[in-house]
């Protein structure tokens, strides 16, 4: 018999308290932190929907693991652990360990970019855009068409435009496209999938143009369960052998290991060409750490090895799953727009929608992800014109293509009462949607402005 109830698949073993908060003390926090949730203490956040990234709860198996570590500066036991397992799931010869994945991207990114080179994907994420910024190249979004339409039944909305990814190659040249980035799942684009269809193409174009394929893999288990369930050619195949033959088709691949393996800090960089490897492994010399270990201890690399063998277990994969659709449906049947259908790891609120009263100058994103704050003390996010808004020449701003709220979900972490709190939050939130105003930046950095701005209520 199939019930309707899915259960986590887990028992809790260890809790952390929660400190709870009233309203009018949150209201003060949100003050002090200047409107920015990312300045905030995480004893002042009753649900914190932050991100996904290295916010998991590990098994007792990693636990045990990371009693394991060895430490060794060079050659350590847990280093073979690691990189056996993620040459396994890549097929890549050369691993390259590192601290979290902006480590991998900044190696990789400022050694093939710089000026006159462009780095083309279907979305790239607010660290990867600012690293290949930083070294002077132009990071190019062609996200497909069908993800601009909110509310159709489209299965994979995070897909690459593969037709105008022809069309820039031939007006830019192939020697000044650095890289062809394929985000799986697409964070930014609503944290939507991408098909394995979309992938085999991409893969086509780059080898025909000689031009580096890397795949931003840090959620491919959450990608391969969608591709198991919307491509009818791999309804029978295992998760991981999807993952496997979607790293097949790449010739890079950059992880961080805080969303898909299940751990707190760490990540890699993989290549096929050892040219480019030996490259790189002089910079994360330099950056990270020595080869064997990059940033990283004994213990996390054996946290990572266990991980990337626990988060394709096909009862954990179909509890995330569907128990993100259920805050993602609920929310929905509000009457709040949302991008739909809903991802793999978060919720992503249209807030242009929800607050169609506001000028984008005013950060209607802000303004929401500031209201689930006070009203619930629920932590989450902008993306949009905050995290990736620019300005013109003469200091107008230059608005993002979409204004959204996403609400990330932590791995094994809440259960359903806590969604179904969040679920609760949004009633209150659109009855009050008609009188909330806007916010201003007082102060901002070049890069990466969303982390520690400072905003003031209009």
């Amino acid at each position: 018999m199939q019930f309707k109830t899915i259960i986590e698949p887990f028992r809790i073993k260890t809790v952390e308290p929660i400190t709870m908060s009233t309203e009018q003390e949150r209201e003060q926090f949100l003050t002090n932190a200047h409107y920015n949730p990312f300045l905030l203490k995480s004893e002042q956040v009753i649900i914190d929907l932050l991100t996904d990234s290295g916010t998991s709860a590990m098994s007792s198996n990693q636990w045990a693991g990371m009693m394991r570590g060895d430490e060794s500066y060079a050659g350590a036991r847990s280093w073979d652990r690691f990189e056996k397992e993620v040459h396994d799931l890549t097929g890549m010869p050369h691993i390259l360990p590192t601290h979290q994945g902006r480590a991998a991207e900044r190696i990789l990114y400022s050694h093939i970019g710089g000026k006159g080179k462009y780095f083309i994907s279907n979305t790239h994420f607010d660290t990867t855009r600012a690293n290949i910024e930083y070294s002077g190249a132009t990071a190019i979004d062609i996200p497909a068409l069908e993800g601009k339409d909110y509310n159709s039944d489209f299965p994979f909305k995070g897909n690459m435009d593969v037709a105008k990814l022809e069309e820039l190659i031939k007006q830019y040249g192939e020697r000044h496209v650095a890289a062809v980035i394929l985000t799986v799942t697409n964070n930014s684009g609503g944290g939507q999938p991408v098909s394995m269809q979309n992938a085999k193409e991409i893969s086509k174009i780059c080898k025909k143009h000689d031009i580096l394929f890397v795949l931003d893999c840090c959620r491919i288990a959450e990608n391969s369960y969608f591709i198991h369930e919307k491509e009818k050619e791999y309804k029978g195949v295992p998760f991981r052998e999807i993952a496997q033959e979607m790293f097949s088709l790449a010739d890079a691949a950059i992880m961080s290991a805080k969303k898909d393996a299940l751990v707190n800090m760490g990540g890699f960089l993989a290549l096929r060409s050892k040219s480019l490897s030996e490259a790189c492994t002089q910079m994360l010399i330099i950056t990270e750490g020595f080869t064997t270990y990059g940033g990283l201890s004994g213990r996390d690399m054996e946290a990572i090895a266990i991980g990337l063998q626990e988060v394709f277990e096909p009862d954990y994969l179909k509890y995330r799953i569907i128990s993100t659709q259920y805050l993602g449906e609920k929310i929905r049947s509000k009457g709040v727009q949302i991008i739909y259908p809903v991802g793999g790891h978060a919720v992503y609120v249209d807030a242009k929608k929800l607050y169609d009263h506001m000028p984008v100058e005013h950060y209607p994103g802000q303004a929401l992800v500031c209201e689930l704050y006070r009203i619930g003390g629920i932590r989450t996010v902008e993306i949009g014109s905050v995290m990736f808004g620019t300005y013109d020449g003469h200091g107008e701003l230059i608005a993002a293509p979409m204004e959204l709220v996403r609400l990330a979900i932590p791995r094994r972490v809440y259960t359903q009462s806590h969604i179904d709190y969040v679920i609760e939050v949004f009633d209150e939130i659109n009855r009050t949607k008609k009188n909330v105003k806007g916010l201003r930046i007082t102060k901002e950095p070049k890069f990466l402005r969303h982390f520690t701005s400072h905003f003031e209520r209009l």
